[in-house]
């Protein structure tokens, strides 16, 4: 028996917005450049009001209404987001009731950014291995442009939102999970974070107070912080050594892997990244131009659009690799099904 995934579908909000609307609305912003090393010309934004679960319930619904697996043989639904509509209750219950799910499932939440798609599917293939589940429905959705300033260009020019819902089951078939390599480094949490908002510093007028850095990226401590070259000085550190160890983990050669599926941080990091690794600049997928990073949905999002496309086929082999905020990254490796 194998453990493989067996279906992935997406969702992404209806409001696009392209690099020429921030041009109009921030003269200043030398647009050619940003797209230039982001390769991003659009983002999907939520509206008010539709939050990263009403996307992550959309990309679910896709996904059953494919009919892979009845929605009453799916035992867990794990739900990923930095998004959450409430401190409590869990989002996960909330998803498994709109979703019709059995009330058998057992179901919760998880929050990780940009490598909680690697990290989902560790826990899923975990709990079918152990006999806990059969089927796991694992939900990746992120809203991040509700928090981050209109007037910081370092990460609005980057960030979109959208969702994600991968199914993951045992199957005789030729897709199968491999081997995990997952770690975490706390020590760099400050580097992409959102200060206020919770119990350590809640929101207030203080917190909302605008600050200009040097840069002239404009935000409070109730918007998204990142600073962009501590984030990457750490994945052009960490990524190639998660890259090797996984490798060595597995078994595999590198020249053995048909696709390289990088958490879609920008073109620039991405093609670094394959110049680092030695990844053939055609095996390494990158899909940001249109979406942008959407986090935890970032990684499945270019899978399934890779399918579509018609790029990955059944039985090719890939390298998944999740990293960012946290800090925090996974890596597999994975037999298309």
């Amino acid at each position: 028996m194998s453990i493989a995934i067996l279906g992935i579908s997406y969702h992404l909000p209806e409001r696009v917005e392209t690099n020429e609307d921030l041009q109009r609305e921030n003269p200043d912003w030398r647009m050619d450049e940003l797209y230039e090393k982001s390769g991003i010309s659009a983002r999907h934004i939520a509206a008010d009001g539709e939050t990263a679960s009403d996307l992550g319930y959309q990309a679910a619904r896709k996904l059953l209404d494919q009919a892979r697996v009845a929605p009453d043989e799916i035992d867990y639904l794990i739900y990923c987001t930095q998004g959450p509509d409430y401190f409590l209750p869990s989002g996960a219950c909330i998803l498994q009731n709109r979703l019709g799910l059995g009330k058998h499932v057992a179901a919760f939440d998880f929050n990780l950014g940009c490598s909680g798609f690697v990290y989902g599917l560790q826990m899923a293939k975990s709990f079918i291995t152990a006999g806990a589940a059969h089927n796991v429905l694992l939900i990746t959705a992120d809203t991040y442009g509700k928090l981050i300033h209109p007037r910081d260009r370092a990460v609005r020019t980057l960030f979109g939102d959208g969702a994600a819902a991968t199914l993951i089951g045992s199957t005789e078939g030729v897709g199968q999970i491999g081997q995990f390599v997952l770690g975490t480094d706390g020590a760099g949490a400050k580097n992409l974070i959102v200060r206020s908002g919770g119990f350590r510093t809640p929101r207030s007028a203080e917190t909302a107070v605008e600050v200009t850095d040097d840069a002239g990226c404009t935000r409070s401590q109730d918007n998204l912080f990142m600073d962009g070259p501590a984030i990457f000085a750490f994945a052009v550190t960490t990524v190639p050594r998660t890259l090797t160890a996984l490798l060595q983990k597995s078994g595999l050669a590198a020249d053995a892997v048909d696709w390289y599926v990088y958490h879609q941080a920008n073109r620039y990091m991405l093609e670094h990244l394959a110049r680092r690794s030695k990844i053939p600049p055609e095996k390494m997928l990158i899909d940001v131009d249109v979406v942008g990073n959407i986090v935890s949905a970032s990684i499945p999002l270019a899978i399934c659009r890779a399918v579509e496309a018609g790029k990955i086929q059944p039985g090719q082999r890939l390298v998944l690799v999740g990293f960012g905020v946290g800090y925090s990254w996974g890596a597999c490796d994975i037999v298309w099904e």
